[in-house]
């Protein structure tokens, strides 16, 4: 008789978040907005910054140590790493590599993957994969993003955010950040990471996903400059008209968001025979918290089926999924055995959601 499938079950989790908090008055400082502006829109009332030159492989790696440790288990006995960013480190190579050095582990294979704010529920599916395949034992999965270095600031804008100099900014300067002041409040910088180990005989472990992909609603959240579409690659036109900053429908993405996460979430519970009053845990991607709060009332979940803190941290892109677990848990809403559901909508549009038995 063969033995069962293994399961790729959650050893351990961590977190980074730098030590620089900025507040909504501080971005009040370099653009046309207000707490109470932000709070109305979003939820959010702080986020953390890196400092100048740390970079995503650098949380990533920090989370990294934290989940290890939290396994009980050396970087050494890795057999495999997946690293989810918007934001690495160079163009090319990805971030992945570069934590596996700053572990200081020898070579092992390192998979990269870009779908932005689904990145990490789509690693959850990839590192499924490779201990269902056999192909993996014991798997690192790591999100990391640093946003702080997409802002189109200027140095004088950076010195009146951080209190370096009293201000008031150069109107020119002040009109040009409020043009976008709906994505500068959104942004924070953090990293968080899973340990998972293969198990035959578990009741947990990743249970199953539902993950969708739909590049004909690209537009409605991309980076119109830079890239492949354009020769050259970026030039100083695209710099001088911004065309390197995000383009979002913001109605459209809630739009999508509160329909798609909850449509995925529970189509997928029934798919493993499993219903809405199993769900422990539900953790949302944290890019907005009146989409999260929606897509709550859209399956009827109480308080205490959800956890989010895009009010403290902001939207960490592909690690908004692991430090709102990781909160959650270290408050005690998933002790073992808990049925979570993990769920996000990105640019791409990627979207879906991912079932673990923690």
């Amino acid at each position: 008789m063969s033995s069962p499938t293994p399961r790729a079950v959650l050893a351990g989790t961590g977190i980074a978040v730098p030590s620089r908090e900025i507040d909504n008055a501080m971005l009040a400082r370099v653009m046309d907005t207000s707490d109470e502006w932000i709070l109305e829109r979003s939820g959010i009332s702080t986020r953390f910054y890196v400092e100048a030159g740390v970079a995503s492989s650098d949380l990533g790696a920090e989370a990294a140590a934290a989940a290890l440790e939290d396994a009980g288990m050396a970087a050494e006995e890795l057999d495999y790493i997946v690293c989810a960013t918007m934001t690495p480190d160079h163009y090319f190579p990805g971030a992945g590599t570069s934590i596996q050095h700053k572990l200081g582990i020898d070579p092992l294979p390192v998979l990269d993957i870009r779908q932005q704010c689904a990145g990490f529920a789509y690693g959850l599916q990839v590192v499924d994969a490779l201990i269902r395949g056999g192909l993996a034992r014991r798997v690192l999965l790591v999100g990391s993003d640093v946003h702080s270095c997409l802002m189109p600031y200027s140095e004088a804008t950076w010195k009146v955010l951080l209190g370096d100099a009293d201000g008031p900014l150069d109107a020119a300067d002040y009109e040009h950040n409020s043009r976008f002041r709906h994505l500068l409040v959104l942004f924070g910088d953090a990293a968080g990471a899973m340990v998972f180990r293969a198990e035959r005989q578990s009741e947990s472990g990743i249970l199953g996903s539902a993950l969708f992909g739909d590049g004909g609603q690209k537009e409605i959240l991309y980076v119109p400059g830079v890239g492949s579409a354009h020769r050259p690659w970026i030039d100083m036109v695209m710099l001088e008209t911004s065309t390197q900053v995000p383009v979002m429908d913001g109605r459209k993405v809630f739009k999508l968001a509160v329909s798609h996460m909850p449509r995925a979430t529970a189509d997928l519970l029934a798919a493993q025979e499993l219903s809405l009053e199993d769900l422990d845990l539900l953790v949302m991607h944290q890019a907005n918290l009146r989409i999260n709060q929606a897509a709550q009332r859209a399956l009827r979940l109480p308080d205490d089926k959800v956890h989010n803190n895009i009010q403290r941290y902001g939207n960490t892109t592909s690690a908004t999924l692991p430090l709102c677990f990781h909160e959650a848990r270290e408050m005690g809403k998933a002790p073992p055995g808990s049925l979570v559901a993990f769920t996000a909508l990105g640019a791409g549009l990627h979207w879906g959601s991912v079932l673990v038995r923690v």
